[in-house]
């Protein structure tokens, strides 16, 4: 189950991963599997949009069911879909890696985390780490 304490702790062990591994600073958000939002921390130094970015990978990853690196190559071949399905998300979904899915053991979605702030194939990274610290499965996409 992914509850308000393991949210914090992915937070916490992400951007922990982004200060070891040089990156910028980092803006975490955690939803559950309904889309809700459980937890968001912003790094110092972050810049305005960039809580909006972390919910919008993560309400991406969780609307479609695959992590937003997936989402990203769907844009590009059908750029016409992930448009139509930005404004069903009424324009909060970000189709750019750092969208990551957290599964359970059985595989099951019980959420998912976006991760904004430095490259978005950094940002990915970062989310892993956190999600696996935490005792889950991560899927990117």
């Amino acid at each position: 189950m992914l509850t308000l304490d393991k949210a914090r702790i992915i937070i916490a062990e992400t951007l922990k991963a982004g200060l070891a591994k040089g990156f910028k600073p980092l803006t975490v958000a955690v939803l559950d599997a309904g889309g809700a939002l459980i937890a968001l921390e912003r790094s110092d130094g972050s810049s305005r949009m960039r809580p909006d970015i972390a919910i919008g990978k993560a309400n991406g990853a969780i609307g479609l069911g695959m992590g937003s690196r997936a989402l990203h190559r769907r844009a590009e071949e059908q750029a016409y879909f992930i448009q139509a399905m930005n404004a069903l998300a009424k324009g909060v979904l970000v189709p750019v890696p750092g969208g990551v899915l957290i599964k359970g053991q059985g595989g099951e979605i019980l959420g998912a985390v976006g991760v904004t702030g430095d490259t978005s194939d950094n940002d990915e990274t970062a989310a892993i780490d956190g999600i696996e610290a935490a005792g889950f499965a991560a899927d990117g996409g």
